[in-house]
């Protein structure tokens, strides 16, 4: 057995070893282009080849150093990451190669309980997963959500919520907007850069593997959906409403449309990603149309023992400028451009 350092965004042994395994969409190589190309962070990934120089195993990971500190993390801005491995033994030859970069590693785990068997790696935080089937035929699928998702998607219709399948750069733009509205005012917090949504679009809607479902309403965009395609599965990513809307239900609406759609294009299973611990309203939300519910485990290895007084006066001053920008008398010109400076911090 021998371990090779290879990008995984162009090596076609990366693609073949996705094709070995159930993957998601966040070890797909375009989805580390959209990490590349947004953020400037190298992508990389470990491989574990056979005596025939076929790969077997294998473990995608960004190398960071900034003022933050030296972190490794598989990887950034992804809801998890499992690594592409079997069994013990082939998870410790390729952490081995972590090991010896003598900094703190992370990683998400969803379905791959074999990290969570390592010694070395200590849980930080845990999130929820949910997960719908979609096999079966629409009718069935329709009977099976909450009875309170079907009264919200016969109220949007009778209200005359209209869905459209964005097609150019401006709704694109009018989404990020309500995205980076409900970031700074519901939640507190920067959103991600544009052109994180940008390369999005470009890695995933111009090649069909994506599409952002919006929802309009007396002929205003009042919410959207970005939905990824991976290896037949259709991914729930990013969500975004006007706040001044949410009675017409188009949330509900979107969702449904989602699952047809996604059904006529040969997808399988519905991943509506991460929720908070506790996000209980999101999590409610969820289980009105999920069918699945898991645990998703955030692992770190830390060979130095815990953080140094440079990294825990940086993890405060994260939270304070966070506040200062999205604070409601500062312009969201500015809490956008707060975003697309921190954000990459945020790993």
């Amino acid at each position: 057995m021998k371990v090779i350092c290879i990008n995984p965004q162009t090596d076609p042994m990366w693609q073949s070893l996705t094709e070995q395994y159930s993957s998601d969409v966040f070890q797909s190589p375009q989805w580390m282009q959209v990490i590349a190309d947004t953020y400037g962070f190298n992508v990389n990934a470990y491989l574990l080849l056979d005596d025939n120089g076929h790969p077997v195993a294998g473990l995608p990971f960004c190398s960071l150093e900034d003022v933050k500190n030296k972190r490794i993390i598989t990887l950034p801005f992804s809801d998890y990451c499992d690594p592409l491995v079997n069994v013990m033994d082939q998870w410790c030859a390729l952490t081995e190669q972590v090991e010896a970069q003598h900094c703190s590693f992370k990683i998400r785990c969803l379905h791959n309980d074999v990290p969570l068997e390592d010694k070395r790696f200590e849980q930080t935080n845990k999130a929820k997963w949910h997960g719908l089937d979609l096999r079966s035929d629409t009718d069935f699928l329709w009977d099976n959500l909450h009875s309170s998702a079907r009264r919200a998607i016969r109220k949007a219709e009778r209200e005359g919520v209209v869905v459209r399948v964005a097609e150019r750069k401006e709704e694109l733009r009018a989404f990020f907007e309500l995205h980076l509205a409900i970031r700074k005012y519901k939640y507190q917090l920067v959103a991600q850069p544009y052109s994180f949504f940008e390369n999005i679009w470009h890695q995933f809607v111009e090649p069909q593997q994506g599409f952002l479902l919006t929802a309009y309403y007396n002929d205003q965009m009042v919410s959207g959906i970005f939905y990824l395609i991976w290896q037949n599965k259709l991914y729930y990513k990013f969500n975004a409403s006007a706040a001044t809307q949410l009675s017409v239900r188009p949330n509900d609406l979107l969702i449904w449309e989602g699952i047809k759609l996604g059904k006529s294009k040969g997808c399988t299973h519905l991943d509506f990603g991460l929720s908070d611990w506790d996000q209980e309203g999101l999590v409610r939300y969820k289980r009105k149309f999920a069918t699945e519910e898991k645990t998703i485990s955030f692992l770190q290895y830390n060979p130095n023992g815990g953080l140094t007084d440079q990294e825990k006066q940086f993890h405060k001053l994260l939270p304070q400028l966070t506040q200062l920008f999205t604070d409601e008398s500062v312009p969201i010109s500015v809490t956008e451009k707060a975003g697309e400076v921190l954000y990459k911090y945020f790993t």
